[in-house]
């Protein structure tokens, strides 16, 4: 048999926001000053109190495995954060902790679909969730939902999608790439379409405190028994507390799915890190006022994102309800040229704003929203006012 890399493998298309970010940094390495919008990464340093914790966990030999679900401190410590933010009761048999969320969504993924398994995913939608189902043999099933809408699929949309194949929908609220935050209303109406026809929600609930404008984000799971013996929420820290680098995640869910996702993980990294872990649980258990200083700052920085993009001729956004992101309607500069240079699509005028505007977004073609750019507000004012001072020159020279 020849040598050779698999199939599976090299049909994984590469995260087209990393891969921004990574070009945008290697250009700013290289001497040029670049403003990035490109990262879903929070700009803030890890609160202190949490930094504090992760050097008390080395100090006190905290370094070696735990259990591959987690430490019992850190999942006591979350079996109270769902009590205190949800309104949900579990039990820590029924919680795993991950190498971030991302991993905790590949291992749901993983426990619950078999080849041909469909999985139905509203978009635009986050770049991996497609690529993550496809890794474990399972069928994406898009639902595009309009601007005009707010992002948010309609429930019959959604209804004309399920099959006798469904296994699962993914719902991301409040969402990445767009920033809608599904109304309870929206909320009630799945919950019904899942328990009717008896598929699995898996809500990725990772920018639950970023919302804006006096919304309050509700959790799927804690509209009745039923839907919550259906869902398998993933979540984690570092969206909240700055904590990216730790590499935290969690899910929580029916005790059977959990434990087959501690078998697969168990398998495949053990468990998370330790020290990490720890300073996790710091985290979820210490007073939150931290958090609400991010969000009013994310807050802040939103509107005077959106205030400035609907201000550049031929541009326009919809005001975010949730997250640090903006989708940048692009639509009227469509086939536009600069210098001599057709901007047909989101990736030529990503790439084009880049190289020639300094300017690091990612295109909408990325989430399955052509005509769109997103842009993350999780970066200094200061940032913000140079970016959009530069998106405004480059606008002007289209032609």
């Amino acid at each position: 048999m020849p040598l050779g890399l698999s199939e599976k493998a090299t049909n994984i298309a590469p995260s087209a926001t990393l891969a921004m970010d990574a070009k945008a940094k290697a250009m700013k390495a290289a001497g040029e000053k670049v403003v990035g919008f490109a990262a879903g990464e929070p700009d803030f340093d890890t609160p202190e109190p949490i930094r504090n914790a992760m050097k008390d966990a080395l100090d006190r030999g905290m370094t070696r495995y735990t259990p591959v679900a987690g430490t019992l401190e850190l999942r006591n410590a979350i079996v109270e954060k769902l009590i205190r933010d949800n309104g949900l009761t579990y039990e820590p048999s029924q919680i795993i902790v991950s190498n971030g969320a991302k991993h905790s969504l590949y291992n749901a993924f993983f426990a619950l679909l078999n080849e041909g398994d469909e999985v139905i995913i509203p978009t635009p939608c986050w770049v991996s969730y497609p690529e993550m189902v496809r890794m474990v043999g399972g069928v994406p099933v898009f639902v595009p939902a309009c601007e005009k809408d707010g992002f948010v699929p309609a429930p019959a949309a959604i209804a004309a999608a399920i099959t006798p194949k469904t296994k699962a929908m993914i719902l991301t609220t409040p969402s990445n790439p767009n920033g809608c935050v599904w109304p309870e209303t929206m909320l009630a109406a799945l919950a019904e379409l899942a328990v009717k026809h008896d598929f699995y929600i898996i809500a990725d609930e990772i920018y639950e405190h970023l919302v804006y404008g006096g919304k309050k984000h509700i959790s799927i799971a804690s509209l009745g028994e039923a839907i919550k013996a259906r869902t398998i929420l993933i979540n984690g820290v570092s969206k909240t507390y700055a904590m990216t680098g730790f590499r935290i995640g969690y899910a929580a869910g029916p005790k059977e799915i959990i434990q087959t996702m501690v078998n697969a993980q168990s398998q495949a990294t053990s468990s998370a890190n330790t020290p990490a872990q720890h300073a996790a649980a710091v985290a979820l258990t210490m007073p939150q006022d931290c958090v609400e200083t991010m969000r009013k700052a994310f807050e802040e920085r939103r509107d005077v994102l959106v205030k400035g993009i609907n201000a550049i001729e031929g541009l326009s956004c919809l005001k975010p309800e949730g997250a640090f992101y903006v989708m940048m309607n692009i639509t009227r500069l469509m086939g536009k040229r600069y210098e001599n240079r057709p901007v047909n699509d989101s990736a030529a005028f990503a790439d084009t704003l880049l190289t020639d505007g300094k300017v690091a977004v990612v295109p909408g073609s990325a989430f399955m929203a052509e005509g769109f750019c997103r842009l993350s507000y999780a970066t200094s004012m200061e940032e913000i006012l140079e970016g959009l001072r530069r998106i405004e020159a480059f606008v002007k020279k289209l032609i």
